[in-house]
């Protein structure tokens, strides 16, 4: 398996992580992902890439490195996700490594992340990667 942070104007961003990213995200189009990715890479967002031994994306994940008072200063992990036939391969494994990587060279106290209620099993998987459920998200829409 290799991992690879791609940088903005990078092809792949399309042509390989955006169809893993969509099993996450299917709000996502690919003018939506442009303008997301054009905004958000000024704060630090960034993408990284997994791809298998026959050079096919199989995951993909979001984040940004952040300072604030609540954790002084960590890695935020915005998406997670990997293809849903290669699951319980080792992939997610090999992503959190790689980015739990980034954020102990960034200085990072914590990797953090928010999950849906509703997604279980990526629940386990935390869970078993060492991770604890440690605050409640919450929103409110606004119109």
């Amino acid at each position: 398996m290799k991992i690879i942070d791609l940088e903005p104007g990078d092809e792949r961003l399309v042509s390989d992580l955006l169809p893993v990213l969509l099993e996450l995200r299917p709000h996502l189009d690919e003018d939506l992902f442009h303008e997301i990715y054009d905004e958000g890479h000024g704060s630090g967002l960034r993408f990284t890439a997994a791809y298998d031994d026959e050079g096919r994306c199989v995951g993909a994940a979001g984040w940004r490195v952040v300072v604030n008072t609540s954790t002084v200063r960590s890695l935020y992990v915005d998406d997670l996700v990997t293809a849903s036939d290669a699951r319980s391969t080792g992939v997610g494994h090999r992503l959190l490594a790689h980015l739990e990587d980034h954020a102990r060279v960034s200085g990072c106290r914590l990797l953090t992340l928010d999950s849906g209620t509703q997604r279980t099993d990526a629940h386990r998987f935390y869970l078993r990667e060492r991770m604890s459920i440690s605050a409640f998200h919450f929103q409110k829409p606004l119109s």
